[in-house]
């Protein structure tokens, strides 16, 4: 009997791996892209309980063979996010003030009210930049006087709709403005940032709505908002960083299409996964909030921070803008086929209506 459930535990495990791999947007299929730490796992435990507790036979059999298989895959995609993986963006081989930038990104949870523990963290961390997310009226009034004095320039989006979003920064903001990219009910931000030494970068805030049950029935709204952020960077190569929550994980087939079709760089790849979600449960955690750049940036550090009420943990990075060292860099590139899905992607992001 134990041989035939860890058999029947092995193959459900193979098949949300495969279920995962479908080209669909519906959202129960995406969600199998997000645990797949928890799969691999799980098919490692089941794989080893076979080897030693099940009688040999054919199940014993199915049970190793699809607990092997499921590793394998899961272990495809998340390898890249450990140490055991080369650094996709270089280390920083000096830090100089005048040319570095540190980001602290923190979605703050709407209902949570603990405000200043955040207001705490940040004063403790002096980033230059502070993207809040999901945060309304009462989040904003909460960091407005508690930040105004040191980070004097902002963009402001109160919204009681999940998708509020603050910016707050000691540097010069120019060419500001907020886009409604795929649906009106959700905001970005598109700036310039001018750092301490004089030279000037860009920098999107995104927060796309996430393929869920009570958010949207298809992925497809969050997908094409990331790709057409991402086509125009392409268009428009110079400096940049996208930060934010992108409800989506740093190994799924759209963030890896997006930064092939954006050229941009993932500093997890090859130190860690970061993961800032779900702040409350362990062992239903991955990496949702992310900071990506073009390859003129080199790492200083990156942290994972504290917990402080929200669902989320703040993630703090630090870039140095060293464009002299761009060739160091291997950018990720998409393919003609790539290109025009992502295209198609966006077109039907524009015209589709969403349901829930």
């Amino acid at each position: 009997m134990l041989d035939i459930l860890l058999g029947s535990i092995a193959i459900g495990l193979l098949l949300a791996t495969l279920i995962a791999r479908i080209e669909l947007h519906w959202w129960w299929i995406r969600s199998f892209e997000f645990p797949r730490l928890q799969i691999a796992c799980l098919a490692l435990i089941t794989g080893l309980f076979a080897a030693v507790l099940a009688e040999a036979g054919t199940w014993q059999w199915v049970a190793l063979l699809a607990s092997g298989v499921t590793f394998l895959v899961q272990g495809y995609y998340i390898l890249p996010f450990t140490p055991l993986w080369p650094l996709q963006v270089k280390k920083a081989k000096s830090k100089d003030e005048d040319k570095t930038i540190t980001l602290l990104i923190a979605n703050v949870l709407t209902p949570n009210r603990q405000a200043q523990s955040l207001i705490d963290m940040i004063k403790k961390h002096q980033p230059d930049i502070v993207l809040t997310l999901e945060s309304d009226q009462w989040w904003q009034d909460q960091l407005d006087p508690a930040l105004a004095e040191q980070w004097p320039n902002s963009v402001k989006i109160p919204l009681d709709n999940l998708y509020g979003m603050h910016l707050y920064s000691r540097l010069e903001l120019t060419d500001t403005s907020v886009e409604w990219l795929i649906q009106d009910d959700i905001p970005s931000i598109h700036t310039r940032v001018t750092l301490a030494n004089g030279d000037s970068i860009r920098l999107f805030a995104v927060h796309p709505r996430p393929p869920a049950p009570s958010e949207s029935e298809k992925s497809l709204w969050r997908d094409a908002e990331l790709l057409l952020v991402g086509k125009k960077i392409h268009k428009d190569p110079q400096p940049t960083l996208v930060a934010g929550d992108l409800n989506d994980v740093a190994w799924s087939r759209t963030t890896r299409l997006f930064c092939r079709i954006s050229g941009m760089l993932d500093p997890r790849r090859g130190r860690g996964l970061f993961s800032t979600f779900h702040a409350k449960y362990p062992v239903l955690r991955w990496p949702l909030d992310h900071i990506f750049v073009t390859e003129h940036f080199t790492l200083v550090g990156m942290q994972r921070l504290n917990y402080f009420g929200s669902d989320h943990f703040p993630i703090l990075a630090t870039f140095c803008y060293r464009p002299s060292r761009k060739d160091e860099h291997e950018t990720p590139e998409a393919n003609a086929e790539e290109r025009s899905e992502a295209s198609e992607t966006i077109q039907e992001g524009k015209v589709e209506k969403q349901e829930t």
